[in-house]
């Protein structure tokens, strides 16, 4: 079996990589904007908010489920999402780490 070199990470630093990449595109940041703003949200909703087409708002629901950022659930034609506070809290926590780890670790070079 081939080593994926992303194993060679600790698991929290591959979580918040992965999460960060997630959130690296203005569509996705705006998503979870409004979704914060309700405590669900039909895809349609966003798709009439957004500059966006239905598919490509899709695409996006897609990255930030699997980043675990999303939560959401298709009832027929109705697909509905919300902000999955477990996991967002668990990216704060991962974020704030890191924030304080580099400013605890000054560099002095450049």
């Amino acid at each position: 079996m081939a080593l994926n070199k992303k194993d060679l990470f600790d698991d929290i630093d591959i979580q918040l990589a992965d999460m960060a990449k997630c959130l690296s595109h203005p569509a996705r940041i705006k998503i979870l904007k409004i979704l914060a703003e309700k405590d669900t949200c039909i895809c349609g909703e966003i798709v009439e908010i957004l500059p966006l087409a239905q598919a490509t708002v899709s695409q996006h629901l897609t990255e930030l489920k699997k980043a675990g950022l999303v939560k959401g659930s298709i009832d027929g034609a109705k697909s509905c999402y919300c902000i999955d506070w477990d996991n967002f809290k668990k990216f704060e926590g991962f974020i704030g780490t890191f924030v304080n780890h580099i400013n605890d670790n000054p560099s002095s070079c450049c």
